[in-house]
Parts: C-alpha cells; structure tokens; sequence
C-alpha cells in the first residue's frame, strides 16, 4: 500500500491505522520506519515534488519482493511542504518473522533514498530551494540516460 498526502504525515493515525489492518493477519513483526524533517542550516522545512507512475512502478516492485518474503510492505509520503520536526515518510513492514521485517526495512529505506522519484527542496525564507547537495542522480534518469 502506498499513501501520498499533501503536506505532513499523520504519524499517530497512520501507524494505528496500518497496525489495526494487519493485527488479524498472524505477523509475528511491524517494524516502522519515520522520517522526520531535522532543523538544519537555518531551513524552515522540506518541500517535495513526487514524480508518481515511476513511483508507483517502483513500489509495485518492492510490494513483489515483499510478497516473495511472506511480507507486507506499506509506505506514505508527502508532497508539498513539511515542516521542521513533521514528518515526510513512513514505511513499514509486516512480517510473520522478525529477521525479515529487519532486514526488508533497510533494504526498502536504502533503495527508496536511492532509486525514488521524489524531489526535495529546502524552505528558506518561505521560498523552495532545491537541495542540490543532498539529492541523488536517480539511475537511468536524465536526458542522456
């Protein structure tokens, strides 16, 4: 399951919602993972633009690989601006084994830094900055990819 929202994430009502929808399901493991947005270099927040059906085929992927594992994968993310100390991104893992839920987790978040069409930009002084130096070059993206 994947979950975009405009702005900040719910972190309470998604991780209640998402515990309740799985708690007949016999997983032995949830092992969420919350990105929260740092107060760093005087920005007021992050903003976000999410290019979605290369999102959404990636997610897909991973939601195969997790079924593969006996595993559930679930993810939510903003678009638009979040605050300092809100959050932007929560993944989580059901699991009928720990070890599983463990190491999918870090696979997941790994390659979501990595491979996620998603763009992020400082807020300073209320404008959107694009966070150059904390971005990476998705593979096989640009115009001579």
């Amino acid at each position: 399951m994947l979950e975009l929202y405009d702005g900040a994430l719910d972190v309470p009502g998604l991780l209640k919602r998402w515990y309740e929808e799985e708690t007949k399901s016999n997983y032995g493991a949830f092992i969420p993972f919350v990105g929260t947005v740092r107060e760093e270099d005087g920005i007021e927040g992050l903003s976000f633009d999410i290019y979605e059906p290369i999102l959404l085929g990636w997610f897909e992927e991973w939601q195969a690989r997790a079924k593969e594992r006996g595993a559930t994968l679930k993810m939510a993310h903003s678009r638009g601006d979040v605050l300092v100390h809100q959050s932007s991104y929560i993944a989580a893992v059901f699991s009928p084994k720990r070890r599983v839920a463990l190491e999918m987790i870090e696979e997941f978040v790994e390659d979501f830094k990595a491979s996620a069409p998603i763009w992020k930009y400082d807020i300073i002084n209320g404008e959107r900055v694009y966070a150059k130096d904390r971005s990476t070059a998705i593979e096989g993206s640009g115009i001579l990819a």
